[in-house]
C-alpha cells in the first residue's frame, strides 16, 4: 500500500493499482516490445503460469520522500533510438500517474533488459 495524506485525509492506494496503471501506459508506448520480469516473484509467476505477460510485469513502485519512485524493466524493438524511447516512457508514466492519482512522481528509472526483432 502506498499512503498519501492531504488536507482532506489519508488515501491508501494498492501496489497492484499502480502496477497495472503504469504497465498499461508503458506497453502502449512506441518502441516497447514488452516488459521484463523485475523481481523473483514475477519470475516465478511467469514460470508457473505460461500466460504471455501480465499488466504489472516489470513494474516496481515505492513511496519516497520526494514522491513516488518508479522502476521499469522493458524490452525494446531492435533498431530504434533507446534514449528517445526511455524519455517518452518517463514522460508518459509521470503524466499518467500524476493525472490519475494526484501524487507527485519523484523519479522514473527505465532499465532496458533486452531487445526484440520486429516480427
Amino acid at each position: 500500500m502506498i499512503r498519501h495524506e492531504n488536507h482532506l485525509g489519508t488515501i491508501d492506494i494498492s501496489q497492484e493499482y499502480f502496477s497495472n496503471l503504469i504497465g498499461r501506459a508503458v506497453s502502449a508506448c512506441f518502441g516497447v516490445a514488452g516488459m521484463a520480469n523485475s523481481n523473483r516473484r514475477q519470475q516465478l509467476r511467469s514460470f508457473f503460469i505460461r500466460k504471455q505477460s501480465f499488466d504489472d510485469q516489470g513494474v516496481l513502485v515505492r513511496n519516497g520522500s520526494k514522491g513516488l519512485h518508479i522502476e521499469l524493466h522493458i524490452i525494446v524493438t531492435f533498431g530504434l533510438n533507446i534514449t528517445e524511447i526511455c524519455k517518452s516512457i518517463e514522460n508518459k508514466v509521470r503524466y499518467t500517474v500524476e493525472n490519475a492519482t494526484g501524487m507527485k512522481v519523484g523519479e522514473v528509472r527505465v532499465y532496458v533488459d533486452g531487445m526484440k526483432a520486429e516480427s
